[in-house]
């Protein structure tokens, strides 16, 4: 007998496969004819541009796709990215393949409107879920299943694979009322965003980032209770550990019916690194949005994209001890920033990862401190001339940029004209550098300090407190190439 409903459900599931793009309408879900509404407050074109941060667009609904209602077709999520708002799970798909029955009562007595999820393990740690409900009212349940291999869909089916982890606690209505009395009464200025603006001495702006919504249900290392039955009350439910390699299904049912739609994030908790990663325009005196990209290397998958956002404007990354990271961040008008990175090199204490974002505008120039000659000579000191790599990767990146590199030197005015040509050795010892390193000659020109520049420098060196400037060269953008 069994081999016959093993054999159905297989026959069952190649159906399911085949029939999915003709066969539309078997399925049980019903899609809403309504559109996905989005703000246009604010969103006027030729408005100022001044460093006050905008307010944040409602994000967009994400309709849930053709058939996610079956752990065949589970939609692949990625670790610690928001998934949703999402439209409302309906029906419970082609198949039935969540139901108890006496020997297994703690499941979904049956699938009512529901969603699969799937997610691959990065690396070792907690597992951490939060759902964010979009309706307060809606009865949402869940179940985790660890991926078993072959034919892990019918072992659902067939009760054969149990959830690693259950949360079937209902809905406290009388509690969700009393919190929403509370939050609908209204709250004083000093309580509001308005009263808590801050002012600041710097000039540096203050980042104004959306608020992180509070998850309704979910799993986290806080909780006590390994498992919530349809008899207990609650919304969270104890972590598991998860190791590098697996894959786990997570099976999301709205017991309710005419819901609405949430938000999942999974994550996996694990000693780590998490700054605040933000790129700064300093002559404008504002953050900037980039286009960023975030790899993590050292997985079993090779490259794991952290963060690819064309519209990045600040936030919190985790970056996990052990790993390789790269960082490639652009913006037209501005140098690219590029970072290659072991987590181990940030300290817990590095709590913001600040980049600076330089213009690629003409007059814009880089004063360097950090490299040193031989005593009256042009000649680098082998192992101080690291710090020009950084330059080079900036300007290789962006080759219609053209720029002039110029020599300093301490100077008492003691031999003047000696210490001009000196400093413009300098510089050609740079320039040399640089097309060394890949940077074609036709970009760079040099010059050396004037007569008048190094007179007023041994003044101030002569003067009581006096000494002299710590820089030993300038690189200034002349303009941008033609032929680009």
């Amino acid at each position: 007998m069994n081999s016959v409903k093993r054999l159905l459900f297989g026959l069952l599931a190649f159906a399911l496969i085949v029939g999915v793009a003709p066969d539309v309408q078997a399925q049980s879900k019903k899609k809403s004819a309504k559109t996905t509404k989005t703000t246009k407050k604010g969103s006027k074109k030729g408005t100022s541009t001044k460093a006050a941060t905008p307010k944040p667009m409602a994000p967009t609904e994400i309709e849930l796709p053709l058939n996610s209602n079956d752990c065949l077709f589970a939609i692949p999520l990625s670790i610690d990215k928001p998934y949703g708002p999402t439209s409302a799970p309906d029906g419970s798909g082609r198949m039935m393949e969540v139901v108890a029955d006496k020997t297994h009562p703690n499941l979904f007595e049956r699938e009512h409107n529901s969603v699969w999820y799937k997610v691959a393990i990065p690396y070792n740690g907690n597992l951490v879920i939060d759902i964010v409900q979009i309706d307060q009212w809606d009865d949402y349940d869940f179940l985790v299943y660890k991926n078993t291999g072959q034919y892990f869909s019918n072992h659902v089916m067939l009760n054969k694979v149990m959830p690693v982890a259950v949360n079937l606690g209902c809905v406290d209505s009388a509690g969700l009322a009393a919190a929403a009395q509370k939050t609908d009464k209204p709250k004083s200025k000093a309580n509001t965003a308005e009263g808590q603006v801050k002012k600041k001495d710097s000039d540096e702006p203050v980042l104004d980032l959306p608020p992180v919504p509070q998850s309704t249900i979910g799993m986290n290392p806080d909780a006590t209770d390994k498992m919530l039955t349809k008899q207990q009350k609650g919304g969270f439910i104890k972590s598991i550990p998860v190791r590098m390699g697996e894959e786990y299904y997570i099976v999301l049912d709205n017991v309710g019916t005419n819901g609405k739609g949430h938000t999942i994030r999974v994550s996996i908790q694990v000693d780590a690194y998490e700054p605040l990663v933000l790129f700064y325009d300093k002559k404008g005196k504002r953050y900037v949005d980039v286009d960023l990209m975030i790899l993590e290397k050292g997985g079993q998958g090779g490259e794991r994209p952290v963060i690819r956002n064309e519209h990045y404007r600040g936030g919190r990354v985790k970056f996990v001890p052990g790993f390789n990271y790269t960082l490639y961040a652009k913006r037209d008008g501005y140098f690219s920033v590029f970072r290659e990175f072991n987590a181990q090199d940030l300290m817990m204490r590095d709590t913001i990862m600040l980049y600076q974002m330089e213009r690629t505008e003409r007059g814009s120039s880089f004063q360097i401190k950090d490299v040193y000659f031989e005593d009256g000579e042009s000649k680098l000191i082998a192992g101080y001339d690291s710090v020009l790599m950084d330059y080079v990767a900036m300007f290789r990146n962006h080759p219609e940029v053209t720029f002039l590199v110029k020599g300093y030197v301490q100077s008492y005015g003691v031999d003047v004209e000696a210490d001009m040509l000196l400093s413009l050795d300098r510089a050609k010892t740079i320039k040399e550098y640089f097309i060394k390193n890949g940077i074609d000659a036709k970009r760079i020109t040099t010059a050396g300090m004037t007569k008048n520049e190094i007179k007023r420098a041994a003044a101030a060196a002569l003067d009581k407190g006096g000494g002299f400037s710590g820089i030993k060269c300038e690189l200034i953008i002349t303009g941008k190439t033609t032929d680009q």
